[in-house]
């Protein structure tokens, strides 16, 4: 792998994502970072993700139509969702909707980084 892979982190809390942005762009990734569902859209639009993280519960536009959103115009960019609301309900509809994965926060940041170099890798 030469170049490494481009990372969309999309929370509505802004110090998650600074220290989020701040480890993977520390591995090596490329990260780009949006506050809400909107502005991850927008940025959607202009530029292709290997990966996006994704919050599930922010205003505005939430994570689950972010998701729809990417699964139907990029369907080869991978979604792993972010959300303290831990529950069965989201992890199904998470899985239901195309997300490779579902990390509940707070979140092991080795895990976490585990997981995005699983989801990365696999095909």
């Amino acid at each position: 792998m030469s170049a490494k892979n481009r990372i969309l982190v999309v929370d509505d809390e802004e110090a998650l994502r600074v220290v989020l942005s701040a480890e993977l762009e520390g591995e090596g990734y490329q990260v780009k970072n949006a506050a809400d569902g909107q502005e991850a859209i927008n940025i959607l639009n202009k530029e292709e993700f290997d990966l996006v993280l994704l919050d599930i519960k922010m205003p505005n536009v939430d994570g689950f139509e972010v998701l729809k959103f990417v699964k139907e115009r990029w369907p080869k960019t991978k979604v792993v969702m972010l959300t303290g609301f831990a529950d069965l309900k989201n992890a199904i509809e998470s899985k239901k909707l195309g997300a490779e994965d579902f990390i509940s926060k707070p979140y092991d940041l080795v895990d976490l980084l585990t997981t995005v170099e699983r989801v990365l890798t696999s095909s």
